[in-house]
């Protein structure tokens, strides 16, 4: 066909009149062009249906994978964040990174872990707060649909801590200065459960304490020990390395029960604020949507993690206790 069409323009270009010798296209030659055409299209179709599936199953993770913390560096989430990240690096065989997202007393964090493409490489670090949000915010998501909960890392109790600008030495005295100056004793808080901690002491106290909201409790513990804040209901594992050092003082477990971390402490409804029970719990989730196959792959990665000897010494030092349950479980709480 190619030479028949030089012929035809060398022709032309003597001015000579030109006659294809057929108009037909070979049959011969459509049935080639249709089967390279059919095959060009299966391979096309095979690789896209393998590139989709890949990453779902055994191939997963194929890139970094970031893991979501919606509080400032140095709390509770933050801590035992990074504690799964460096295993779950060596683990998995891909970075993973943490990434602090504090703002708006975790939602700005889980917003962004909820719009995320639902492939497994955006976890984030859930607390008790994102089921406590919900009863006075209205919410830019569903925290019944928005999220698989992948597995329970574990919970922490609460401490009653004064800085050195509240010179007590009791709750009884905390209470007295309360009533003595309405409004002027502070109490600084991350957002979310401790926020909801805080307020629940203040109403079963009965006192007209100033709660201070902050991104995150680490913050908030500086500026008490900094002085600018009177006190802070902070969970044992932040907190524990300055109640130790002196720079803070503990006057209350904020559990129904003592911790054998610091037995000394009563708890405050030993000291007579009836009921008081604040203990946070940690998870690891990801956008809703996720494929079953890269849930059960980190759930099982991570309970693996959890009870292994060294990881149980590691987190109960630092104040947490390991409580490991199922998505299923996770869902119903």
């Amino acid at each position: 066909r190619d030479g028949e069409a030089l012929t035809r323009v060398r022709a032309m270009n003597r001015g000579q009149p030109t006659r294809s010798k057929s108009r037909q296209p070979s049959m011969v030659g459509c049935h080639l062009l249709a089967r390279l055409v059919l095959v060009m299209v299966t391979a096309c179709a095979a690789h896209v249906v393998q590139g989709a599936a890949g990453p779902t199953e055994a191939n997963y993770p194929i890139k970094p994978i970031r893991l979501i913390v919606p509080f400032s560096p140095g709390g509770t989430n933050d801590i035992l964040g990074r504690m799964l990240a460096t295993h779950l690096t060596e683990i998995l065989g891909k970075t993973v990174l943490v990434d602090n997202r504090a703002g708006a007393e975790g939602i700005i964090g889980t917003e962004i872990a909820v719009k995320a493409t639902p492939d497994g490489y955006t976890l984030i670090v859930l607390s008790a707060g994102y089921v406590m949000n919900p009863a006075v915010r209205k919410l830019p998501y569903d925290p019944l649909k928005a999220l698989e909960f992948i597995a329970k890392l574990g919970a922490s109790a609460t401490v009653l801590c004064v800085g050195p600008s509240l010179p007590v030495s009791s709750v009884k005295d905390m209470l007295a200065a309360a009533k003595s100056k309405p409004g002027q004793i502070t109490l600084g808080t991350s957002g979310g459960f401790q926020h909801f901690a805080s307020a629940l002491f203040r109403n079963l106290s009965g006192q007209d304490f100033t709660i201070v909201l902050y991104k995150g409790a680490f913050p908030a513990m500086i500026d008490v020990i900094g002085g600018q804040v009177h006190a802070i209901i902070i969970p044992i594992v932040p907190s524990l390395p300055q109640l130790r050092s002196g720079k803070l003082k503990g006057l209350a477990m904020g559990s129904l029960k003592r911790s054998a971390l610091l037995p000394e402490l009563p708890t405050l409804d030993e000291l007579g604020i009836s009921g008081y029970d604040a203990a946070n719990w940690y998870a690891i989730a990801t956008a809703a949507g996720t494929p079953p196959a890269i849930v059960k792959r980190l759930h099982t990665e991570i309970v693996n993690y959890l009870r292994q000897p060294e990881t149980e010494k590691r987190i109960t030092a630092i104040g947490a206790d390991i409580d490991i349950k199922t998505p299923d479980e996770m869902r119903k709480i």
